[in-house]
């Protein structure tokens, strides 16, 4: 697959968005949770192209919450094909990927869009990408589980996860409780 025409990534939290407004966003991939309200800090946003999926960010099925399944990363993926489609369209392009925290759903997406494109990049290199764009990407493993899977990748993308989880945990060693008080044991485990 070839380079999209987007020049800025960014990845944030929903309390960001209004400071993003004046950064000329294109595209817009919106990971919230199914209940959440419409969010109005778009009104203030150039004309732009957005997708919104509405699941929880959790990586065990709970009653009442919607698990992140295989569609929702295909759609994600489908979001990336139309962006390549698209690139022709334009010169340029600041794609936006955002879900309450931007710390999890939206890294995880984020990671899935930067691997679509570099397809035959090192594993541990995309999380790299993606620290660079997200200090405290802390990605949704069952999302990149499935990522893994569509994108044909061997499981080679779930172990640099658990590379990049250890890389965290010693530059942000905050997140063992953290992650521990949210139910992601399994996530602390990945790390090793």
């Amino acid at each position: 697959m070839q380079p999209i025409a987007i020049s800025t990534l960014t990845i944030c939290g929903i309390e960001e968005l209004p400071a993003q407004s004046g950064r000329r966003v294109s595209h817009v991939l919106s990971l919230l949770d199914p209940d959440w309200p419409e969010l109005e800090s778009f009104v203030a946003y150039d004309a732009h192209e957005r997708v919104t999926l509405r699941f929880h960010d959790i990586i065990a099925p709970q009653p009442g919450r919607v698990h992140p399944t295989q569609e929702h990363v295909a759609a994600i993926l489908a979001f990336g094909s139309g962006l390549r489609d698209s690139a022709l369209q334009r010169q340029q392009g600041h794609l936006l990927v955002h879900c309450h925290m931007g710390i999890s759903r939206s890294t995880a997406a984020m990671l899935t869009l930067i691997a679509q494109v570099h397809a035959d990049e090192d594993d541990d290199r995309l999380f790299e990408r993606l620290r660079e764009i997200r200090p405290q990407a802390w990605p949704n493993s069952v999302m990149i589980g499935f990522a893994d899977a569509q994108l044909g990748r061997g499981g080679r993308l779930s172990a640099a996860l658990g590379r990049h989880y250890a890389h965290q945990l010693r530059a942000q060693p905050n997140y063992v409780d953290w992650m521990t008080r949210l139910g992601r044991g399994a996530e602390l485990a990945m790390a090793g």
